[in-house]
């Protein structure tokens, strides 16, 4: 297919009938392939190739985010571990081609690819979690993958159509923030081949991530992608009061030990507290608001908690205060899920026949 690298903002699409014809077309390098159809049956044909590969897939959730920073992978690993722990066959697939961070959350780190007849093989945490990431594909994992927008699609549409996922009960697929090349890709395709559930879409409180998140909500829209709901991330500290330093903030003295040894004497059972703290001012609406004005379904919060950024970087499953209100999260995505599923699956089939 034609480099996309100059395709106009005002491009029609490669489906439409008049592609290749309109005045935004002038200058598209594009322009011939799809003047004479060739763009709309390389298009057709890359969707029947996904869409055979993903035939044994229940359902295929997109984590998306118009903002960087807040936690959008964290929470793709740690949804796939909760999945996972539900008994369930789970894919995690990593596209966030130049900030690759899944193999470490999943403690896969310097784990290689294999191919066979059958595709590239997932690499696997457990036998019921597999894990696909061009982390995976470098020689080393301090090198910058400098690709433009045509690579970066070209290996988003190959990991779609030649990973052997086998059959799974959920796809989570982990991507780059922003509104760019790769969700355009991934929204186009898995759209044309009816293989895509929706998009969990995060954010944290404050204004200038729900701003960003915003846009996410509305890209969602325009490319007629279903939004099974939004977390809001990093909805303040919870900390064991135990984890807890307690400073002087005049002499910098640790006085740690000191109010311990003073809740022993009032009641014991103090120490085992947890600490909770705004960390993030919410906004004037806050994410709450903003699925409102969206009409959006808020899925719930996720406290920060420092045991996940450890456990993140040692690649295990969480647990505390973020990993419960997560659980939370996934049962009632589940539920969302499970209930449209056989919608899903009768619309699914009749695309097939």
């Amino acid at each position: 297919m034609a480099d996309d690298q100059d395709v106009p903002e005002a491009c029609p699409g490669v489906g439409s009938e008049r592609a290749g014809k309109e005045d935004a077309c002038q200058g598209c390098p594009n322009r011939s392939a799809c003047a004479d159809g060739s763009a709309k049956k390389q298009a057709e044909t890359d969707a029947q190739k996904v869409a055979a590969r993903l035939k044994d897939v229940r359902h295929v959730v997109l984590v998306l985010s118009g903002k960087g920073g807040v936690g959008k992978s964290t929470f793709s690993a740690q949804l796939a571990y909760a999945l996972a722990s539900q008994d369930k066959e789970v894919g995690l697939l990593d596209v966030d081609i130049c900030g690759p961070s899944i193999p470490t959350m999943l403690g896969l780190e310097g784990q290689e690819v294999h191919q066979s007849n059958l595709g590239w093989s997932p690499v696997y945490v457990d036998d019921n979690l597999g894990v696909m990431s061009i982390g995976f594909l470098l020689n080393n994992k301090d090198e910058a993958v400098v690709w433009r927008g045509p690579r970066k699609n070209s290996l988003i549409k190959q990991f779609l159509q030649d990973v052997d996922w086998a059959e799974l009960d959920y796809l989570v697929v982990d991507t780059p923030p922003g509104t760019s090349d790769e969700h355009i890709s991934l929204a186009q395709l898995l759209h044309a081949t009816d293989c895509v559930d929706g998009a969990v879409v995060v954010s944290t409180p404050q204004d200038v991530a729900v701003n960003d998140v915003r846009k996410e909500l509305d890209f969602c829209k325009k490319v007629g992608l279903r939004v099974l709901g939004v977390v809001e991330n990093m909805a303040g500290l919870q900390m064991p009061w135990e984890a807890c330093r307690i400073m002087d903030p005049h002499t910098g003295k640790d006085r740690t030990g000191e109010l311990k040894h003073a809740l022993t004497k009032v009641d014991p059972s103090l120490l085992s507290s947890v600490v909770c703290t705004d960390v993030f001012s919410p906004g004037s609406r806050g994410v709450l608001g903003m699925c409102e004005e969206a009409k959006a379904p808020y899925l719930g919060k996720i406290p920060l908690d420092p045991a996940v950024c450890v456990h993140a970087d040692q690649g295990v499953p969480s647990h505390g205060p973020a990993a419960l209100a997560l659980q939370h999260i996934t049962t009632k995505l589940m539920g969302i899920l499970e209930g449209t599923a056989e919608d899903h699956e009768d619309h699914r089939n009749g695309a097939a026949q």
